[in-house]
Formats: structure tokens, sequence, C-alpha cells
């Protein structure tokens, strides 16, 4: 299926989300969490993520997950994952309770799109230290794709994982599943070879991504905001609008993308050292602010 018609039809069933000048997100995506052993790369970052997810939540933002949260492809028994990073997904927690919580599902973590795995999943989970199940997300719905709809202008903006119309990680997901899994996940352990069939390995591969979705946003004159290719953007006002947050697993830190009183901004979290030697993680704005109403727009039925 070509990306342009898989696009089209995931944007038309996409979540609407309201929002003003007044509203606060973050957008974080590739984060995929493992087993915090030597093979998990998110492990190096959980503390920076954290750290991040504390200023998110304290400063009043909703937390948007664009797909690939978590490494079910290697790591296909979710709690695991989840035993071993018990303290980010305390955190989620925290912003679900909150109501500032959304979740899309990416190629990595596609079993969520199924409701009853969710519920099975996410809904409870068994605590070790009470020894008895306790709410994580009791209720929740892992959606594909969100629209954010401006409630005055009628401004979109499309957030879904990228995933959508590469044939290897949509189609053929199941194929390539099933490849890292039991070969990949093995080469990845003990050899430290990288899946060849993603685009966050393959410079040709995630180029070619990119320009399909750049040219689905010139067709149709919507921002677009993905993960996927693991390569972070910010366009300029006169470039398509089309945004990747990055990801969660480069060594000198994370990236992601907000949403601020109008306004995008890029920013990445890494460490940082003070002159006596003592280590600290610090915010930086890589591109932005920049008015969302600075990209061209269209008015929709959606809302």
């Amino acid at each position: 299926m070509k990306t342009r018609t898989r696009l089209d039809a995931v944007f038309e069933k996409a979540f609407p989300v309201p929002f003003d000048d007044g509203s606060k997100f973050v957008f974080f995506s590739d984060i995929h969490r493992g087993d915090d052993s030597l093979s998990d790369e998110f492990g190096r970052n959980k503390h920076i993520f954290y750290h991040a997810l504390d200023y998110y939540y304290q400063n009043g933002f909703t937390y948007v997950e664009i797909g690939d949260g978590d490494e079910l492809w290697e790591y296909p028994n979710f709690e695991v994952i989840r035993s071993a990073h018990t303290a980010t997904f305390e955190m989620l927690k925290m912003f679900y309770d909150d109501n500032r919580f959304y979740m899309l599902f990416g190629n990595h973590n596609m079993q969520f799109s199924n409701d009853d795995y969710v519920k099975k999943t996410l809904y409870r989970v068994y605590d070790e230290y009470l020894g008895e199940e306790v709410d994580l997300f009791p209720g929740i719905t892992v959606h594909e794709a969100l629209v954010l709809i401006h409630r005055d202008t009628r401004q979109e903006v499309f957030v879904v994982h990228g995933h959508q119309g590469d044939l290897l990680n949509d189609q053929l997901a199941p194929i390539s599943h099933f490849i890292v899994k039991f070969f990949w996940r093995f080469m990845h352990n003990v050899l430290g070879i990288n899946y060849a069939a993603s685009p966050a390995k393959s410079r040709r591969k995630r180029h070619k991504v990119e320009k399909r979705y750049t040219k689905w946003n010139t067709n149709h004159d919507i921002i677009i905001i993905c993960g996927h290719t693991h390569r972070p953007r910010f366009p300029s006002p006169d470039e398509p609008a089309y945004f990747n947050t990055g990801c969660c697993m480069h060594p000198r830190g994370i990236t992601c993308l907000e949403l601020i009183y109008g306004k995008f901004v890029l920013v990445t979290w890494n460490v940082h050292t003070k002159r006596d030697g003592s280590l600290y993680i610090k915010r930086t704005a890589l591109k932005g602010p920049e008015p969302i109403r600075s990209y061209s727009h269209k008015t929709s039925e959606k809302g």
C-alpha cells in the first residue's frame, strides 16, 4: 500500500484532541524501553528521561508517546520491561492519572493495536513489593494516530509514529518481528549488530521515509509530527511542515518536541559537567520557538 493511501486512511480515523494557545504538549518517540541489560539501548538514558518527565509533569505538560515506547520485538514480555523501568512507569502513571497522557503504537510495539492485549497488559500489573496486582493505566486506549485541532483557528497537527507505508515495518511487520525476535535479537545482544531493515540504521531508508511523509504534508497542507527514523527534524516555516521528535537512544542524550503556548520547540536533554566535576542534566532548545501559525494550515471538519 502506498504511503499516501495508508496515511490518508490513518488520518481519517485519528483521535481528535483539542488545544489552544494555552496548551502545553511534549512529544517523545522511539524510547525503546527494554530489560535494562547491556543490550537495552534506552538504559543509558533512563535517568535523563526520568528527569525530563519530572520536569514536564511539574510544569503542566501533556505527555504524548508517538510509538515504540516499549521494545516488544526484542523483549516480547511487557512485564519484564515494566519491572526493569519501574520508576519510569510510575511517572507515566502520574501523567495518566491526571488525564495528561496519550500513547500511540509503532511498529516495535504494534501489539498495543490489539485492545485485548492492551487490557491484559496495561490496565493492571503485578507489584512484587505488595504481592498483588495494582492499576497501571486502567481503561487506556492506545491510538494509531492523533489529530490536534486548534479550538480557534482549526489548525491541525497530525501525530503518527511514521512506519505507516514502510513495507517492512508496516504491511510485512509480522515477518520483520519474527526475524528480529529469533535472529537479530541474538545478533544484537551477542555481537552488537543492529537490525538492517530499520530506517534508524539506514540513511537510504530514512531519507526515503522522510521524503514520502514530506510529500504527504505538501499535498495535504497539514502539519505532521512523527518518530520512527530516530532523526530529529524541525523545518523552517517556508519548508514542508514535517517534524520529527528524534529518539531516546542516542549515546549523548534524548530529544523531544514541545508545543507550548502555540509554539514549537525542538529540545535535547543530556548530561553536563560543572566546574567542580559534578554532573547535572540540562534542557537545551535546539530549534525554536517557532509559532505554529507560521506554518500553513487548513480547516477541517474533525472535532
